[in-house]
């Protein structure tokens, strides 16, 4: 029988409603498993610990007036430390903003709580939200629970090792170059990043800010598929300015059956290496899906020149992070640029040369963009789901070196740090879906995903992907070191 703190939400609310434990059980269940585990982890950062206790108090008294709020009544989750959550700081990982207390829930957090779910705590993230690994000079760092030298990614990092050492019932991230889909990678759990605009981001954000960046969205993790179908369902549709005219409408995939699929496997590319390892895997679940009957495609490509396509990607991404920086971190980067020789070409000079790039330079990407989103369209006429890897390796060893001096080993070949957002990028720069699956366990006991990419809100469909590879054998497995 699976350990209680390692079902899934879905499970955990199933429990709740048939009356096996109460919502207040459980909280208390899990802040136990908190204080027992999270020293180590560093994953849950800020505990709600209160509020939370009476949230769960009174779910359990409108269950027992046969009440029940929506599909996690009860749940006890956390969630990463960018939302706003009432009466807790949102900091993005910055000394600058350590006294932030935000007043108000995101809208995504009004909806988690209105389907029942109950946040006692938020999840550690890098610097700006802008790093594979979580660690920040307010919090500390987050380990990988399967292996404590190891990094669980970034930037959240805290959402997915709190899920894999069973110290909350669901949790939800946010992703603009990989920042749900790199974690859950690393720590052997779901995630979903959904198609841009699906899912409202408001109070996601920094203070004052109100308008959604580009490529950035919100989504959840969690120890099933079909809990990140559960969240999509819950946090996605039309903000309040938009719902008189608009309602999310999603289609759900007709195939119950890897025999009904047509997929493309994209296994390795020169453009960011992958390992070995890595590289068996998505092969690994292309052969599941053509032993069940279905077909796979190693060559098909959506019609564009990729290394054009990764640079459109920077084009929009460099900027749009760069905007997150103060007036002051901002003029000191145009202050570099006027000192950069016109003739370096190196990473550096390309970066800062993007970040401080001029309206003009960001609408021509954004039309090359939608080029790009059109060709994608057409691409998925013909194929149900791309599968790729997530990262060039597994996780990797803590590296709090500057950027600029960090590399990755690649099976004996050190590669660019930064060269491994190639693989998230496929699915931000065009707005498409797309969800990580664990495939297992390396050797040396860490997790491995790949990622499943549809169209522009296919979300269902790739979900549901997920949701019959899952029934195959790639499911969450448990690391056995955190018992009750």
């Amino acid at each position: 029988m699976t350990q209680l703190s390692y079902k899934s939400a879905n499970e955990l609310a199933k429990m709740v409603l048939d009356k096996e434990i109460s919502s207040s059980e459980l909280l208390e269940y899990f802040i136990k498993r908190v204080e027992s585990y999270n020293p180590s982890i560093n994953a849950i950062i800020v505990k709600n610990y209160d509020e939370a206790r009476k949230q769960a108090r009174e779910l359990d008294e409108k269950l027992l007036k046969g009440e029940i709020l929506g599909a996690l009544h009860g749940v006890p989750m956390t969630v990463k430390e960018s939302y706003g959550v009432k009466n807790t700081p949102t900091t993005y990982g910055r000394p600058d903003l350590k006294d932030n207390i935000v007043k108000e829930d995101a809208l995504s957090i009004q909806r988690l709580k209105n389907s029942g779910a109950v946040i006692f705590g938020k999840t550690n993230v890098p610097f700006n939200l802008a790093d594979f690994q979580s660690y920040n000079d307010i919090y500390g760092t987050t380990n990988n629970p399967w292996n404590l030298a190891k990094v669980p990614g970034g930037s959240s990092g805290g959402s997915a090792a709190a899920l894999a050492a069973g110290l909350t019932g669901y949790e939800t991230g946010s992703d603009i170059g990989g920042s749900i889909r790199n974690p859950a990678h690393y720590c052997g759990v779901f995630g979903h990043k959904p198609t841009w605009g699906l899912l409202p981001p408001r109070g996601h954000a920094l203070p004052g800010s109100l308008a959604q960046s580009d490529l950035t969205v919100i989504g959840p993790l969690g120890r099933s598929a079909k809990d990140l179908e559960t969240g999509v369902l819950i946090m996605g549709g039309p903000d309040e300015i938009q719902s008189a005219g608009l309602k999310m409408d999603l289609q759900k995939s007709e195939k119950k059956d890897l025999k009904e699929y047509k997929i493309a496997a994209w296994v390795n590319d020169d453009i960011a290496p992958v390992n070995q390892e890595v590289q068996n895997r998505v092969l690994k679940v292309a052969k599941t899906i053509s032993d069940a009957g279905g077909e796979v495609n190693f060559e098909a490509r959506p019609d564009f020149d990729m290394l054009k396509a990764m640079d459109t990607y920077q084009s929009l991404l460099l900027p749009t992070m760069a905007s997150r920086t103060s007036h002051d971190e901002y003029n000191l980067l145009k202050e570099k640029l006027s000192k950069l020789d016109p003739n370096d070409t190196s990473e550096s000079a390309y970066t800062l040369r993007k970040q401080t790039s001029s309206l003009r330079d960001y609408n021509n990407a954004n039309n090359d963009r939608t080029h790009l989103r059109w060709k994608w369209h057409e691409f998925f006429k013909k194929y149900d789901a791309l599968i790729t890897p997530v990262m060039a390796t597994e996780a990797f060893d803590h590296n709090h070196l500057n950027y600029g001096e960090r590399t990755i080993m690649v099976d004996n070949d050190e590669r660019p740090y930064f060269e491994q957002v190639f693989w998230a990028g496929i699915a931000i720069a065009s707005y498409l879906p797309s969800t990580v699956i664990p495939t297992g366990l390396t050797k040396e006991g860490l997790p491995i995903g790949i990622q499943i990419i549809g169209p522009e809100y296919g979300d269902l469909k790739t979900i549901g992907l997920a949701k019959l590879l899952e029934k195959e054998g790639y499911n969450f497995i448990p690391p056995s070191n955190y018992p009750d």
